[in-house]
């Protein structure tokens, strides 16, 4: 039997293979990785602690129940009658369009548009927010500018682009119809239609509309095979390397805080000044709200212009540090309202190993896709 040697150009090209995999060595091989995975398999109050910037205004993060109420909720007289005006045209002055149209529950409470399509088929300027969890919000629309969920109602009624409604007119318009002049009896015990009351039973209705629980709520009550061993590593750098408790943090992933991220596009195409217009302070120039990752998957497209669906290429552009327009000290002299990014956005120098976590781990907060039927409306 010859003995076959392998010459020595071949066994070069062996060691670089040999070399090149290896530089390509997969995380989980790493020891600190499986340190990291096990030490999130315990109860919450034992997990690594968070990297959290001097500043930020957070809470750790939590699981959230299913509401077992909801059935049971959607029978009160109120919120039955909130569901039908939420989805009666009615409430528009074209009789066209609804609060479902910009917020439709197959499409996570939203409208999978960049921004909003409303009377005429005039655009908005800003994308819809998804009513996920509505109820434990503590401002209103991407600036801020409503402190309740009744005052909020006022906007897209009255917006020429949306709804075009006179509000001082819609108690009129519907007491045309009895059948609601009936449930507003049964709602409020008097048949006398007003427009507090309609935006009350909006709010009801809107208060019940809650995330299910995720696969990120089952593991954090115990359920430690409900998350693979990425989308843990993807938490742990969520909590640590990424940043992202700065902002978004408690049981539903934001800080109810408002942040100039630095997509204003000051003085360019998509400009928007965000919190500005409504505080007229010019700290707050392109400051928007900071909106929840509960349910992400479902209310794409994303940011306050609706200019991202992407996922990894949003975090693409966190792990750059969202720092383009920073004004210098002579340009910020020059024109006070030019817009600075947020102090707690820094180059996060993630791997892709580490982004493809991240995002696997905030693909896994979505869980609450369903149907609702529409409701018959009082003809």
């Amino acid at each position: 039997m010859k003995l076959i040697i392998p010459s020595k150009s071949l066994a070069l090209g062996s060691l670089i293979l040999l070399l090149f995999y290896g530089s390509f060595k997969s995380i989980s091989d790493d020891p600190e990785y499986t340190t990291v995975i096990a030490s999130y398999k315990q109860p919450i109050d034992q997990w690594p602690q968070p990297e959290i910037q001097e500043g930020a205004v957070w809470s750790e993060l939590q699981a959230i129940s299913r509401d077992t109420m909801y059935f049971e909720n959607q029978d009160l007289p109120e919120v039955h009658l909130g569901k039908l005006l939420f989805f009666d045209p009615k409430l528009s002055s074209s009789n066209q369009i609804s609060c479902s149209s910009c917020h439709d529950p197959e499409m996570g409470w939203s409208d999978r548009r960049e921004v909003s399509l409303g009377n005429d088929h005039i655009q908005g300027k800003r994308n819809t927010p998804a009513l996920y969890n509505i109820a434990e919000r503590t401002s209103f629309f991407w600036d801020g500018r409503a402190s309740t969920l009744e005052e909020q109602a006022s906007g897209p009624l009255e917006a020429h682009h949306e709804m075009n409604m006179k509000t001082a007119q819609l108690p009129k318009k519907l007491s045309k119809y009895p059948a609601y002049k009936k449930m507003f009896q049964e709602a409020y015990g008097s048949e006398r239609i007003t427009y507090d009351k309609i935006v009350a039973a909006l709010a009801a209705f809107q208060r019940t509309i809650k995330s299910n629980p995720s696969r990120f709520d089952a593991f954090v009550n115990g359920n430690y095979k409900a998350l693979n061993d990425q989308e843990i590593y993807g938490l742990h750098i969520f909590r640590t390397k990424a940043g992202c408790m700065n902002c978004h943090s408690g049981k539903y992933f934001t800080d109810e805080g408002f942040h100039n991220i630095g997509l204003t596009y000051y003085k360019r195409e998509y400009e928007d000044l965000g919190r500005y217009h409504i505080t007229g302070k010019a700290e707050d120039v392109g400051r928007f709200k900071t909106p929840s990752l509960r349910d992400l998957l479902y209310t794409r497209p994303w940011m306050h212009n609706g200019l991202f669906e992407d996922l990894t290429g949003i975090v693409n552009l966190y792990n750059s540090g969202m720092h383009m327009i920073d004004p210098t000290a002579e340009e910020k002299q020059q024109d006070p309202l030019f817009p600075q990014t947020d102090v707690l956005l820094k180059p996060l120098k993630l791997t892709n190993q580490e982004i493809k976590a991240l995002v696997a781990f905030m693909e896994s907060l979505s869980a609450s896709y369903y149907k609702m039927p529409r409701p018959e409306f009082p003809k």
